[in-house]
């Protein structure tokens, strides 16, 4: 029967790493990709029995081509510190590698828990990341730094779980912040090019939340809905910021000599 490595990236992620690794024990190979967490985490998942490689961070593309020049095995499994691998989905990934005629590549669905409750709305159930599923050689990442995407090595069409394993992801409110702090200013890379304003950014940060409370139905899953909403508005509207300052220069720096009222 084939093998599966589960290849788990993580940063600076000891309160979720412990929970995220023993929900794999099954694999045949459990790697930690780390970008040399201080808290202890590479640390921790050693101890736990997975191998750690540690990769410097110049983009999520780049950090999970390098996870899967790391894994040893015919089939592998991705998996972040946010999520869990569910019983049911080991058992289909299971029967997925021991049959010869699966297709190479799958996507896995997802099950959000926000804010003391399971998101049923808002686009994040059943919501999709890249590929999670994949036989070693069919699948890699381009180089985007954030939201990243994959190019197939593959003709076979591409299938989907029927389970899903959880995501829990966000700890807290200031976890919220962080996210939408990081993922802004790797996003603002990506739009620096364009022509931008301030009212590019407003406008585009509305039509997230708009996209995401109302056309995601986000306004039905109460107040965690609500705060998704808002989440992605302050990460897209910051992005485009991010993206002017980038722009902009040394004009929106402290100019060198200020004038003083005596």
């Amino acid at each position: 029967m084939s093998k599966i490595s589960v290849y788990i990236i993580a940063y600076n992620e000891i309160d979720k790493i412990k929970a995220t690794i023993e929900s794999v024990r099954w694999a045949d190979e459990i790697l930690l990709v780390d970008s040399w967490s201080s808290d202890g985490t590479a640390e921790l998942a050693t101890s736990l029995g997975a191998r750690v490689v540690q990769v410097d961070f110049k983009g999520f593309g780049d950090l999970r081509n390098h996870a899967i020049a790391a894994c040893s095995h015919e089939w592998i499994f991705s998996l972040d510190a946010d999520e869990r691998c569910t019983k049911e989905v080991a058992m289909e990934i299971g029967r997925i590698v021991g049959d010869p005629s699966s297709a190479d590549i799958y996507r896995v669905p997802r099950r959000n828990f926000f804010m003391g409750r399971w998101v049923k709305h808002s686009g994040w159930y059943p919501n999709y990341r890249q590929p999670q599923l994949f036989r070693n050689g069919c699948m890699s990442y381009d180089q985007k730094a954030v939201h990243e995407g994959y190019v197939l090595n593959t003709s076979k069409p591409i299938g989907h779980l029927e389970h899903a394993i959880w995501q829990f992801p966000f700890k807290d409110m200031s976890e919220v912040l962080h996210k939408a702090n990081r993922y802004s200013t790797l996003g603002a890379k990506r739009v620096v090019d364009r022509r931008l304003s301030m009212n590019t950014a407003l406008l585009h940060g509305l039509w997230a939340f708009v996209k995401h409370y109302l056309f995601k139905l986000g306004f039905m899953d109460g107040w965690a809905g609500f705060v998704i909403a808002l989440q992605s508005f302050e990460s897209t509207f910051y992005r485009y910021v991010k993206a002017i300052e980038m722009q902009k220069g040394k004009e929106w720096q402290e100019p060198k000599e200020v004038a003083t009222q005596v």
